[in-house]
């Protein structure tokens, strides 16, 4: 039994964080003696070190043939985590990827030097990966070869057991008794070579997480919601990549101040340009030009590159050359055709924004209040979000458009045509006949 199991064995769940009480159970953590004060319980202990050191970067082909025998060889879980350098280079791609494993230690492995990390993905095929957040990981170790056929994700858990806070380093220290160092997060993961104390920081990501969901798996049973964990972790690792983005320029910060049709193509000439330069710069775009200022320029429509200049965000440090670059774009959109310029707004294919509701169909407004009503108690009654009971927009989908026949069976068949789970179904399905019969 290692240190972290030792220190989560003394009670049912150590609670730093907090996991709320269910009705079938004690609380892990007693309640405060007004005369007292509150019980922090034990001192969380900082943890400062990996067991075994930090291991050297995995950056060749024999060193990673080694790894690669290691984890294939070794027992249970495997704990995995990647690093990425957002807000400093184009695209999410993993910097660094870890794993631990009982029997094979920790492995860091640079996946810049190793790209092709499909035959460690294949040598752990049919072991469970544990992952913090895993729906943020899995696209950037997709792209390396690397695709889990099931998994844990000990952030979903704690949002299912009923955990406040399910940040990694609040969830360690809560239910371990841990300290993680976490100062190193947001720092440029493709820097090379990397430090050994961004390093000794990314080893200890995963040092404890084989240890967060074996104690989290015996809160979710304990409270009875395993199963419920299980159907979710299943649904992540079975979901196909998302689609592309369709106009990805209509999400730039600021587009609410954007009304005029020149104006949308002003900003979506400006974003695909910025984009193309960020990609052959292999840079964040927000590095190449501001959100800020691509909306400024078009609500400002600029004549030429001197007006341009005036503006925020462009005449800061930036050159003629830059300038001229960024009113050809800006020219190219006055030049389109009315035809060619793009429509306010993107097409709805679902129902229209619920504060619309009740001039368009005050019956479905009235449907929509209270089956959100409804969800949130039961959301509360089961110490959970209620983003994690059921999809908000699955919620209202079946409000605008409820089955012809309101009955168990109906919206049964209307909640999993939408996606949800079948625990999700039967707790839902209940208080939603209720609210869509009411």
């Amino acid at each position: 039994m290692t240190d972290a199991q030792d220190t989560a064995a003394d009670s049912t769940l150590r609670t730093t964080g907090g996991a709320p009480p269910d009705d079938g159970g004690s609380s892990a953590t007693e309640a405060p003696n007004p005369d007292t004060g509150p019980d922090t319980g034990p001192e969380p202990i900082p943890l400062l070190e990996p067991r075994e050191g930090i291991p050297p970067v995995i950056a060749d082909a024999d060193a990673l043939a080694e790894v690669i025998a290691a984890f294939a060889a070794g027992s249970g879980p495997v704990a995995v985590d990647a690093e990425r350098a957002s807000g400093y280079r184009y695209g999410q791609r993993a910097y660094l990827v870890q794993l631990r494993r009982e029997g094979a230690g920790t492995a860091l492995i640079d996946p810049v030097a190793c790209p092709d990390l499909s035959g460690l993905g294949e040598a752990l095929a049919g072991v469970e990966w544990v992952l913090h957040a895993a729906t943020q990981d899995l696209p950037c170790l997709r792209e390396i070869g690397m695709v889990p056929t099931q998994l844990f994700d000990t952030e979903l858990a704690g949002r299912i057991a009923g955990f406040p806070r399910v940040g990694l380093g609040a969830m360690v220290e809560g239910v371990l008794g841990f300290v993680l160092e976490k100062g190193h997060s947001a720092v440029d993961w493709s820097t090379r070579p990397l430090p050994e104390p961004w390093l000794r920081y990314a080893a200890l990501d995963v040092e404890l997480l084989v240890d967060l969901r074996d104690a989290l798996e015996k809160e979710l049973d304990r409270q009875g919601k395993l199963e419920w964990a299980r159907e979710e972790f299943d649904a992540i690792a079975s979901a196909p990549p998302p689609e592309p983005r369709k106009d990805p320029w209509r999400r730039t910060s600021g587009m609410h101040k954007v009304r005029r049709r020149r104006q949308l193509a002003v900003v979506r000439e400006l974003w695909q340009t910025r984009d193309r330069i960020a990609q052959r710069r292999d840079v964040s775009p927000g590095k190449v030009l501001s959100d800020a200022a691509i909306v400024e320029a078009a609500l400002s429509l600029p004549v030429d590159a001197q007006g341009l200049a005036a503006l925020n965000g462009f005449g800061y440090r930036m050159g003629r050359r830059q300038l001229e670059q960024w009113q050809a774009a800006v020219d190219r959109a006055k030049a389109l055709t009315d035809a060619q310029l793009p429509q306010p707004g993107q097409a709805v294919t679902g129902p229209p924004p619920p504060r619309a509701w009740a001039d368009k169909d005050p019956a479905a407004a009235a449907r929509l209040s209270a089956a959100r009503a409804a969800v949130s108690a039961l959301a509360e009654a089961l110490n959970m979000p209620q983003e994690n009971l059921i999809a908000p927009d699955t919620v209202r989908r079946v409000c605008w458009e409820p089955p012809g026949e309101v009955s168990a069976e109906s919206v049964r068949a209307a909640l999993a045509g939408f996606g949800a789970r079948p625990w999700q179904v039967e707790q839902v399905t209940p208080v939603l006949v209720a609210a869509l019969s009411a």
